[in-house]
């Protein structure tokens, strides 16, 4: 879908790889320029797969010739991915003003957690501190327990790296109409609170309360995960009145006086601790054969390598292993268009030939794979 746009990434950590390689799935050209005799970040792979299809050069941007290939890089870009903190990329002359003459249609995209100009501009965080301070991690886990969640989902990827795709599509759109790039300034502070929209409107209808555990989907019986005999967990939130018959039908509780109340808030302590009960005297399995095909609109927790040998990937092919590495597919899927997994470049590996291309003036090559 996007053959024919370049990305240029400079190597950061997160969310910035994860929106370029998002780009690359869709077909970008990205380039990453990685840092010249460097390794990656402690707990990182040398070759990620946060690098498919990615092209990689490694520069000293310190050094003046590597400077000099970075800026005539960003001048033939459609856009950029950087993730420095405010100012870092201005200290280089790589900043947005830089390129304004040569490059006018160039979508400068810039991902921090806290914004380019905010009292926390210059302060490190990370993801958690950045869904605390939004009020997205509020209303994460049950009530009663620390709010936490998936390491990275809410705000790195959801509140940061999506929103840096979005901006800077759009950006690339105004740009084909108008001539003109800009400045996407993508901080997951404002990109995780974002997100919190959808449960802003049932504030509206009073069904969203500051008190954890009172609100629509955070504090019912039939919201929530229940650990089970082997110690795995079903998920379970039905939260339609037909989906919640369904799910009494199948426990045997449609005629329990107490479980026909479903949305009456002071009863969803006791409910939810029968339930618990119920849970615990069978293995998951036993629960998701039980569910399995119906809509009471409960499901087995699975891990990813549960979900890959799971009937859904079967289908779909979500989950595969390439070359070793295992992975997620690309989304989302477009008609008439076949994804596969394309190569992990090593650091450089494209040096000469992107060199090469910027020394004969050529256009951008087509993404590897």
């Amino acid at each position: 879908m996007l053959n024919g746009i370049r990305i240029i990434e400079v190597e950061g950590l997160g969310p910035g790889p994860f929106a370029a390689m998002l780009l690359a799935d869709l077909g970008a050209d990205v380039v990453t320029i990685h840092r010249k005799g460097q390794h990656a970040a402690p707990g990182m792979p040398e070759q990620s797969v946060l690098d498919r299809g990615k092209r990689s050069i490694d520069l000293d941007l310190k050094d003046p010739a590597d400077l000099n290939i970075a800026r005539r890089l960003i001048a033939s870009a459609d856009a950029l991915i950087e993730g420095f903190r405010p100012g870092v990329m201005e200290k280089l002359g790589l900043g947005p003003e830089a390129f304004r003459d040569n490059n006018p249609r160039l979508v400068y995209g810039r991902m921090t957690g806290w914004g380019q100009d905010s009292p926390l501009s210059d302060t490190a965080g990370h993801d958690l501190n950045y869904i605390s301070l939004s009020g997205a991690l509020w209303y994460a886990s049950a009530p009663g327990h620390p709010p936490q969640t998936p390491a990275t989902l809410v705000g790195d990827i959801g509140g940061g790296a999506m929103y840096l795709v979005a901006g800077i599509l759009a950006g690339i759109l105004n740009a084909q109409r108008t001539g003109q790039g800009t400045v996407v300034d993508a901080a997951i502070y404002d990109g995780s609170a974002h997100m919190m929209n959808l449960l802003m409107s049932l504030r509206q209808t009073g069904n969203l309360s500051d008190t954890r555990g009172l609100s629509l989907l955070d504090g019912p019986h039939w919201s929530r995960t229940y650990v089970c005999a082997d110690q795995g967990f079903v998920s379970v939130q039905c939260l339609e009145p037909k989906f919640y018959a369904e799910f009494l039908q199948r426990l045997n509780l449609t005629d329990d006086p107490e479980f026909q109340k479903q949305y009456v808030p002071a009863l969803w302590p006791t409910l939810s601790q029968r339930l618990a009960e119920i849970f615990a005297q069978h293995p998951r399995d036993h629960w998701a054969d039980l569910f399995k095909g119906t809509d009471a609109c409960v499901a087995p927790v699975l891990s990813p390598q549960e979900a890959q040998a799971h009937p859904m990937n079967t289908a779909r092919q979500t989950w595969v292993d390439r070359d070793g590495v295992f992975q997620a597919a690309a989304a989302p899927r477009f008609a008439n268009h076949e994804w596969q997994p394309k190569p992990i470049p090593s650091r450089g590996e494209h040096r000469q030939d992107i060199l090469e291309e910027l020394d004969t003036n050529t256009a951008p090559a087509s993404s590897p794979g």
